[in-house]
């Protein structure tokens, strides 16, 4: 049995957004480094993509960092526990990767390759994951690591209002 699977589209301040998801759940979320592509629509009302806009929209005003989300599950049950271990990393904090590696009982290599792998940037976390000493290290969404700064420093002010919820 195969799932319908569609697209939709979110604007944001660090550029287009897709959302890919079926009626169960959230497929992938793609921050794209360019232009909007204009073969996609917004989300249908109602939809899982609408309230996956409704609540990345929402941590782009400052009133979200948790997010509530179907998400499709990693391939593998190691899979989840890695992506558990980004996700619990608190807003407008940071770790590195050999912080979280020890956390979650792993190496700061298989954390690196999770976070590359991330098919839901921002609801996992992932650009709260640095590099030893603070370094930004990578980021595969939008503009890479220009992209990475951004998000990091947006939770930052957020929780220098003491706005993060």
């Amino acid at each position: 049995m195969s799932m319908m699977m569609t697209r939709s589209l979110i604007a944001s301040p660090i550029g287009p957004i897709l959302i890919e998801a079926s009626d169960l759940c959230v497929a992938a979320i793609s921050i794209l480094p360019g232009a909007a592509p204009t073969d996609v629509g917004g989300p249908r009302p109602g939809s899982i993509a609408a309230e996956a806009g409704r609540q990345l929209a929402a941590y782009f005003e400052d009133r979200r960092t948790r997010f509530d989300l179907p998400l499709m599950p990693a391939a593998t049950a190691r899979g989840e526990a890695l992506r558990a271990a980004i996700a619990a990393v608190p807003a407008g904090e940071t770790l590195s990767y050999g912080a979280l590696a020890r956390i979650a009982g792993s190496a700061p290599r298989a954390i690196g390759q999770a976070c590359a792998r991330n098919r839901f940037p921002i609801v996992i976390p992932c650009h709260r994951v640095v590099g030893s000493g603070g370094a930004i290290g990578h980021y595969s969404g939008g503009r890479g690591i220009a992209t990475k700064a951004w998000l990091l420093d947006h939770e930052r002010r957020a929780a220098e209002r003491g706005e993060l919820l």
